[in-house]
């Protein structure tokens, strides 16, 4: 599969932005002034207009503290600030120009009052804002811990409450059928419609997260889920409560989209690990913590539309929390808001930022946020067999809660209260996986360390593999053991051990394999993973009932075990033959890329051609390969 223009302009920034993810190691050669250009502004009176006008032409370039031509930090934080801004949704143009106007037919506008065109300023990069230094405090990443810790606890719960409100509807389902008179399967559709929207709002709030920052879209997605929630606490018909169910869904992907990439804003590679293992911990454990608060809501006197009044007020909390006490993280928003500051207080009005030359482009989002997470996931096989492995889990973790209630409602005889404290089974084994995963982080530094700093992605794979055999051995266990009530009912909730235990030790794992493996297209490759596995997880629970009472328990869950064993084998022929996978791939960087260095004459040139990739098993890194069909 051919990249496009805009595939190879995205791969040249990144390289060009992260130098020290390559082979070697090696800086880019760059020119002391597109480093250390710093601005100083001297204080606005207010006794005149020409005092004003004057004192703010004072703004000349000043070294910094830190000799930065020689500071990695500072080097990687300027560009790939740079790259970002090439990189996001209405950056047109190609490698080393600025953003160009999009193409019209029709002549410019006069420029008003008899006055011809302004020159145009004499070298617009002196007048584009940056970081001052490796340890400006504007840097999310320079945050003191307290801060950074609020923030993460505050998105957090913002995740956590857009995840319970996934499932909480499946303790709704058998009263909304009832009162509407109509089958279990179409209730189930409270819970389908919402997950669709986790497949769909991505598509939107990703991009918008480019282009205004984190912060924007956590507001309007929170208010949204919050308002859509409360519409369906209140329907009058069904249909009222599946259309707003599915809008509450689409709100609430935001924080999914955008609280990881908030996380990779403040934490660096040794804590971002420890960070995003812990979003994801908040993603996989609400699920499975709402049907039994739902089921004791549903149940009392307050019945099923306070499961979605709850709902609201979380979400509310939620929105309140994002709005007053959340810092935007994005650096170039934060530049840009920066920007806005000096050119207030110095009447400069060239004063700006990158991200402010963007121009929002319809073909280019739907190309970046439709069109390559689909060729991705259909074209490249890494991405289509994890895709389909975490598709049938993401399934699979939905159909639970279908399938729980059959057992510990229809065999044991609980009330839907008591029978939901059985997921906490579950609910442990994801937290162990957690912990076994955070206690691995030194072995996997060592590893980094030992490796200059350049990660394999098949050191993620063992906790991948471990956990598929421990998620197949759950399902065995769950409908061998609680199919006929003569086993006590303890066994197969202990069952949820493995299953929760296999369920996030491969997603964890799985998602930062894939990053590792495509790094500038990571977001493209979760994209679709996240798109394949959401119409599973709206699609699995629409069945189960039927699957489980025609086959039986204990059949049903040996069916969906042994399809899951099936499955395993995909994380050990990547573990092994990965490299050689992502060496035929023209979007995985497994290669060593030629460094683009700058003449006297200021004409980019080529080093080296870099030598063909020599065959070797994958856990030993590659210290050669071609970079010309990638980039």
């Amino acid at each position: 599969m051919t990249p496009t223009e805009a595939d190879r302009e995205i791969a040249a920034a990144e390289i060009d932005a992260s130098p020290m993810a390559f082979a070697g190691q090696s800086f880019l050669a760059r020119r002391s002034d597109e480093v250390e250009r710093v601005t100083s502004t001297s204080s606005v009176s207010s006794t005149s207009s020409e005092e004003r006008h004057t004192r703010a032409r004072r703004i000349s370039g000043v070294s910094t503290q830190h000799d930065l031509e020689r500071h990695p930090t500072e080097l990687s934080r300027i560009q790939t600030q740079r790259s970002q801004h090439s990189a996001t949704v209405g950056r047109i143009g190609t490698r080393g120009s600025r953003t160009r106007s999009r193409r019209s037919e029709k002549p410019l506008p006069p420029f008003g009052a008899g006055k011809p065109y302004p020159p145009q300023l004499p070298d617009p990069d002196e007048y584009v804002v940056e970081f001052d230094g490796p340890d400006d405090p504007m840097h999310a990443m320079n945050w003191p811990f307290r801060k950074k810790f609020c923030t993460a606890l505050i998105l957090a719960y913002t995740t956590f409450v857009a995840s319970f409100g996934s499932s909480i509807f499946s303790s709704a389902t058998a009263s909304v059928a009832k009162i509407y008179h109509v089958s279990q399967t179409v209730g189930i559709l409270g819970i389908s419609l919402y997950v669709l929207g986790f497949a769909t709002g991505p598509t939107l709030w990703a991009p918008l997260s480019e282009l205004k920052g984190r912060k924007l879209p956590l507001i309007i997605g929170m208010f949204g889920m919050s308002i859509f929630s409360i519409s369906t606490a209140t329907a009058k018909d069904l249909q009222t409560i599946l259309i707003t169910r599915f809008f509450a869904g689409f709100f609430g992907a935001c924080p999914l989209a955008v609280v990881a990439a908030v996380f990779s804003d403040m934490f660096d590679n040794r804590t971002r690990g420890i960070a995003i293992t812990m979003f994801s911990m908040t993603v996989f454990t609400a699920p499975m913590m709402a049907p039994f608060i739902g089921g004791f809501i549903a149940t009392s006197y307050l019945g099923w539309r306070w499961t979605e009044y709850i709902v609201s007020f979380m979400a509310f909390l939620a929105f309140g929390l994002d709005l007053l006490f959340m810092h935007e993280t994005y650096p170039p928003q934060i530049l840009v808001k920066k920007a806005s500051e000096l050119r207030r207080r110095t009447l400069n009005w060239g004063i700006h930022a990158k991200q402010e030359e963007i121009e929002i482009d319809l073909k280019e989002l739907i190309q970046k946020n439709l069109s390559r997470p689909m060729r991705l996931l259909f074209g490249e096989p890494i991405v289509a067999l994890l895709s389909i492995y975490m598709s049938f889990l993401y399934g699979i973790l939905y159909l639970f809660l279908t399938a729980y209630p059959m057992v510990f409602q229809g065999v044991y005889h609980m009330t839907p209260g008591v029978a939901g404290l059985a997921f906490f089974g579950m609910i442990i084994g994801q937290i162990l996986a957690g912990i076994a995963i955070l206690l691995q982080q030194p072995w996997y530094t060592r590893k980094l360390n030992a490796n200059n700093g350049v990660p394999i992605p098949e050191w993620r794979l063992p906790s991948v593999i471990a956990g598929g055999f421990a998620f197949s051995g759950g399902l065995f266990w769950f409908g061998w053991s609680g199919y006929t009530g003569q086993v006590h009912w303890i066994v197969p909730t202990l069952s949820g051990l493995l299953s929760g235990f296999g369920l996030a030790s491969i997603f964890l794992q799985a998602l930062n394999y894939l990053v590792d493996s495509y790094l500038m297209f990571a977001a493209s490759a979760i994209a679709g993973n996240t798109f394949l596995r959401s119409l599973a997880g709206a699609g699995f629970p629409l069945f189960s009932s039927y699957m489980f009472k025609g086959m039986g328990i204990q059949w049903a869950s040996t069916l969906l075990g042994c399809v899951a064993f099936a499955l395993v084998p995909i994380p050990i022929i990547f573990y092994y033959y990965g490299a050689r996978i992502r060496a035929k791939s023209a979007y995985a960087p497994t290669f060593a890329p030629r460094a683009a260095v700058e003449d006297e004459s200021g004409k980019e040139t080529n080093s080296d051609d870099a030598v063909g990739e020599t065959e070797q098993p994958s856990g030993v890194p590659r210290k050669t390969g071609d970079a010309t069909n990638a980039v």
